[in-house]
């Protein structure tokens, strides 16, 4: 076995390597050909790339793959740019405002690896004759003791990936490879340098890639103009205590820029968003402790375990925001096992519609699904 795992010598092993054009990717695809793979470059422009320059911190635009193609130019193996902007606009773009428009908070990254990166992407990567597919994603994959691939929480958990990943499949998974999930990224950055690669000093990522400048109601606005319909925040008592100018503009558990005067509450305690309610462009708002909930329930969920087997209420951690860090919870799954709840051993506040709810066991991610409400 080779070390990705196949049983080839690592110069009759063809690894696809999707490059972003930052440094985890370039290091990733660099590694793998200095070991010896047959590596093929891949970077996917999704969106104008005119909207990346030179000192963006987003991805797969412009700079970006200019850096992604110099790197594979300068360490001697083939790079292709793939257009697949309609299929991310499509898959991604349009689902995010569509999200915003429910009244959810949405996370198009994940949604990105899910129907961009590793559908498309893997499928492009099998018609090239690969045997794997390699990311600079820190996560870690292993074999179970059943001999199955498994997905792990990275090494470095400041720099863990896994929340963004949950919908990886066991098909994916059998095919996807991530060489950094034992590393941090000082001694990524360290490689880079050791490799003379131009990323090496570029900046992370921080923004949506369509959303370098954070305005997300721009972009909601942009693509559903009739988004930013104008009504009522209400009490949760009853009464209508302000006005807004769309429901896209507000998420659960924000507490600034609600624009409500003072003396609504007692002792002008301040006031938290509580629900969305698109049906008649309410914000519904009220104190911190209304915000609490012990109870998440999802939909479409991906499980990497054996669910045949899953006991009623099996104890698990779980995620339902990417930085914060796994706590106690109970799942059941749902006969159909697309749905499920999961029981917080602790109430926990500000968990909204649209983002992800994943499971650990330990380390281990188990899955997860998308967030539909809480009680």
């Amino acid at each position: 076995m080779n070390s990705l795992g196949i049983d080839k010598d690592p110069a009759q092993t063809r690894v696809v390597v999707a490059m972003s054009g930052g440094v985890d990717s370039s290091v990733t695809a660099a590694l793998l050909h200095e070991q010896g793979y047959d590596v093929v470059g891949i970077t996917l422009q999704l969106y104008d790339q005119g909207a990346s320059t030179a000192k963006s911190k987003t991805c797969c635009a412009g700079q970006d793959i200019y850096d992604a193609k110099k790197v594979a130019d300068e360490r001697g193996f083939p790079h292709y740019v793939l257009n697949y902007e309609s299929n991310f606009r499509e898959s991604v773009i349009e689902d995010f405002a569509d999200s915003y428009m429910r009244g959810e908070t949405p996370i198009p990254c994940v949604k990105c690896n899910q129907s961009v990166k590793f559908e498309d992407l893997l499928k492009t990567a099998r018609d090239l004759g690969a045997d794997c597919m390699a990311t600079g994603h820190y996560i870690k994959r292993d074999t179970d003791k059943d001999g199955r691939a498994a997905l792990y929480r990275a090494h470095d958990h400041g720099k863990d990936q896994s929340y963004f990943l949950f919908a990886t499949t066991q098909e994916q998974l059998d095919f996807l490879r991530f060489p950094l999930g034992g590393w941090d990224k000082a001694r990524t950055r360290d490689e880079a340098k050791r490799l003379g690669l131009i990323t090496a000093d570029k900046p992370d990522s921080q923004d949506i890639c369509f959303v370098p400048d954070g305005d997300y109601a721009k972009i909601v606005r942009r693509i559903r103009p009739e988004a930013e319909k104008p009504g009522d925040i209400v009490h949760i008592d009853g009464r209508t205590v302000g006005k807004h100018k769309g429901i896209i503009h507000y998420t659960i558990g924000q507490r600034k820029g609600l624009g409500i005067g003072g003396g609504i509450s007692e002792n002008n305690a301040p006031l938290y968003v509580i629900a969305i309610d698109p049906e008649n462009a309410h914000v519904v708002v009220g104190p911190k402790e209304a915000l609490a909930k012990k109870t998440i329930l999802i939909k479409d969920c991906n499980w990497l375990f054996d669910t045949q087997t899953a006991p009623p209420n099996r104890p698990v951690r779980v995620k339902f925001r990417s930085v914060m860090q796994p706590i106690e919870a109970a799942l059941s799954l749902d006969k159909d096992q697309n749905t499920a709840q999961i029981t917080l051993a602790q109430a926990q506040y500000g968990i909204a519609a649209g983002q992800a709810a994943v499971c650990y066991d330990e380390d281990r991610i188990l899955g997860g699904g998308w967030i539909i409400g809480a009680q």
